[in-house]
């Protein structure tokens, strides 16, 4: 691979929903650039960006892949993200780095849910942006219709480049919107020019008026000639196509054939004339020791630093963290600082990374996409920089997990080596969370979806040789009590010599403070109890309220008190003591009202209008209470409401199925609430049955 400068470089993400052919495109662009001797298919599983197992088997993409193309003397550094929300984390990495975006739909499938998504992160980031209409050779493919709905979404900013041409069911050609004529597709991969047939006026003038009306949008001075019927030049249209491209006023739809490689070229082209390189890009971070803003703009003359966006930790391919250079250039065996783990990386190699494979360069210009191999203490999201001039770059925001399962190992012995095999998969993807419930004696697994765990679990299964079963997870119930109660308890037992002896008089009530699982208190007179065994009496209660009586769940909102008792001065002892309090605690606890309380959330679903009957449908049957809509931009509700953790297993799948993709919600704890009768009821037998 060639080193090349930051004005021929071309940093481009492709975004899309799954199965759009993003991963498609990037093989037809790798065969005509000749990086590849034939296009690998997704069926055939030999793509360049799918090469993982899982992927091939599923015929989906999981990770994202970075494929540098070398194209007439350009750097195009395509970033393939999966297209599903349950691997969003992917394409969110990616576009923190990427300085343009292509979003890629199916010309047979139409918009779909993980196209308004792909526009939405576009919009985060403020990319320039264009979109390619794939499918174009499928007879059902409808250019026009896609068009057509991408202006109703996003108005008179989208501007269609070209128009598709048919002949007997055929993609044939297509015509170029700016200069109005035709081109077909010839045996030897070029084009020949021919005249606009009949039938493509209507469309051409239909796509023609689009494209001018975005360019007039541009400027005052254009917008002005357009209303006074004035017509643009050639030129004057491009020119203003390159300033409207670069900060988001026009977006270009072009369209063409993956499995026929047609419409790669006039792609390729448009990348490189219409997407800014990253020294017309603002890139700016903290220096950690003036504390002053440091505008690194991908200049190649200032001091070295670069992001870490992601993490590659496979066990075939090894360690290798991608990054992008913000400024300076980096060569082999530089020694960088990673301000947030105060250490010095030495980066050793330089590499360029394309899908699963790896190529040495001697150097990466600012502005340009590699890899480092096996960083000692760097993580993803992480700065490097000179210690002379320590730097500091913003992080992804990456979506939080919501989603999680309980996860135990199939075989004893094998959780060390699950653990460090999830570590690596947390390293991989920063959607991934592993939690230690030891309350609830759980371990759970976070994701996006239940689908994103299930592949995990066949990850750990397939490339680490581990086997997890994920279950429903034990929600964090309570215990409490609603009565006062006086109850006592009298440990004594004789067995030859020393015996032991220990007798507590307690009372157990409501405490108020449902925060605190208890408060301890002695009333103690006379020295009925003596002082140096109080402490053993509260031991007892903090070993009760950790299981309660009445469905081993923790005890939360009782106050205890110590209020009398006896002992024996030969025979008492602090393990007398306790013993006698937890069953003094237990049985008092079962006489005063025991109730159960249920965790309740705070839930936010957001979903475009057509569908907020069904999801208000839906949660009115998982118990939610709904306390409002808020109307967003974009024809966009998002529905709160109060729901019980337990109707929040599952949400995620069920969530999809309503809104096709669409609804996507979030959650953060609220309170405990009694559990209704039903519900304890459940509770309370699976807690004996497992006695």
């Amino acid at each position: 691979m060639n080193v090349f400068t930051t004005d021929k470089i071309r940093n481009v993400v492709l975004l899309g929903h799954g199965g759009c052919g993003k991963t498609s495109l990037v093989e037809a662009i790798a065969y005509l650039s000749g990086m590849t001797k034939r296009m690998g298919t997704i069926d055939g599983g030999n793509t360049i960006s799918d090469y993982d197992k899982e992927e091939i088997k599923r015929k989906n993409s999981l990770k994202t892949s970075v494929v540098p193309i070398q194209w007439e003397g350009y750097k195009v550094n395509l970033l393939d993200t999966p297209g599903f929300f349950d691997f969003v984390g992917e394409a969110e990495e990616a576009v923190s780095v990427a300085d343009a975006a292509i979003i890629v739909i199916s010309g047979k499938a139409g918009i779909e849910a993980g196209t308004k998504r792909a526009w939405d992160l576009c919009e985060k980031k403020k990319l320039p942006r264009m979109f390619f209409v794939s499918d174009m050779d499928i007879d059902k493919a409808s250019f026009r219709k896609v068009v057509l709905e991408l202006q109703e979404l996003y108005g008179k900013k989208i501007a269609p480049f070209h128009l598709p041409i048919r002949e007997n069911e055929q993609f044939v050609g297509y015509v170029n919107v700016i200069q109005q004529k035709a081109k077909r597709w010839n045996n030897h991969g070029t084009v020949d020019k021919f005249d606009v047939p009949d039938y493509s006026y209507e469309n051409l003038n239909i796509c023609r008026d689009a494209l001018l009306e975005a360019v007039a949008e541009t400027s005052e001075e254009y917008l002005e000639r357009y209303f006074e019927g004035d017509t643009f030049s050639d030129d004057e249209i491009r020119q203003a196509l390159r300033v409207g491209v670069c900060d988001g006023s026009v977006v270009p739809v072009l369209m063409g054939s993956n499995t026929l490689a047609r419409g790669m070229y006039t792609l390729m082209a448009d990348i490189i004339k219409y997407f800014p390189s990253p020294d017309k890009c603002k890139c700016a971070g903290i220096n950690t020791t003036s504390n002053e803003v440091f505008e690194a703009d991908y200049n190649f003359a200032k001091a070295k630093s670069a992001y870490i966006f992601k993490t590659i930790a496979d066990p075939y391919i090894g360690k290798y963290s991608l990054i992008k250079v913000n400024s300076g250039v980096l060569k082999s065996d530089d020694v960088l600082y990673n301000y947030h783990r105060d250490a010095d990386e030495k980066l050793g190699k330089l590499y360029v990374i394309c899908g699963n494979k790896v190529e040495e360069v001697p150097e990466l210009h600012a502005g340009d996409i590699g890899a480092l191999a096996k960083l000692a203490v760097s993580q993803t999201t992480d700065s490097l920089s000179t210690r002379k001039n320590p730097v500091t770059y913003l992080r992804a925001n990456i979506s939080k997990p919501y989603v999680y399962r309980r996860y135990i190992a199939k075989k004893k012995g094998d959780e060390d080596k699950i653990s460090q095999a999830l570590a690596k998969l947390m390293m991989e993807d920063l959607t991934l969370k592993q939690v230690n419930d030891s309350e609830n004696g759980q371990t759970l697994l976070y994701g996006i979806s239940g689908q994103q765990l299930e592949i995990v679990q066949s990850i750990l299964q397939e490339k680490y040789k581990v086997e997890i079963e994920l279950m429903r997870p034990r929600i964090a119930f309570k215990e409490t009590i609603r009565k006062k109660v006086d109850t006592e308890f009298k440990y004594k037992k004789q067995s030859g010599g020393h015996g032991q002896y220990g007798h507590v008089k307690i009372i157990l009530e409501p405490s108020e403070d449902m925060e605190t699982p208890y408060i301890f208190e002695q009333t103690v007179v006379g020295g009925a109890v003596p002082k140096n065994y109080f402490p053993a009496v509260e031991k007892g209660v903090v070993e009760s309220v950790k299981s309660g009586p009445l469905a081993n769940y923790p005890v939360t909102g009782v106050k205890v008190t110590l209020y009398d008792g006896s002992y024996h001065s030969v025979d008492s002892s602090e393990l007398a003591f306790k013993v006698a309090t937890e069953q003094a605690f237990k049985k008092g606890f079962m006489d005063a009202k025991p109730v159960l309380l249920e965790p309740y959330a705070t839930l936010k679903v957001v979903v475009p209008d057509n569908y907020t009957g069904d999801v208000m449908g839906d949660l009115n049957k998982r118990r939610a209470r709904v306390i409002g809509m808020n109307p967003i931009d974009g024809g966009v509700q998002e529905i709160v409401a109060d729901i019980p953790y337990l109707e929040l297993y599952e949400y995620d799948t069920r969530l999809n199925s309503m809104t096709r993709g669409s609804g996507v919600f979030s959650y953060e704890f609220a309170r405990y609430e009694q559990a209704p009768d039903d519900v304890a009821k459940n509770e309370i037998e699976q807690a004996k049955e497992k006695q």
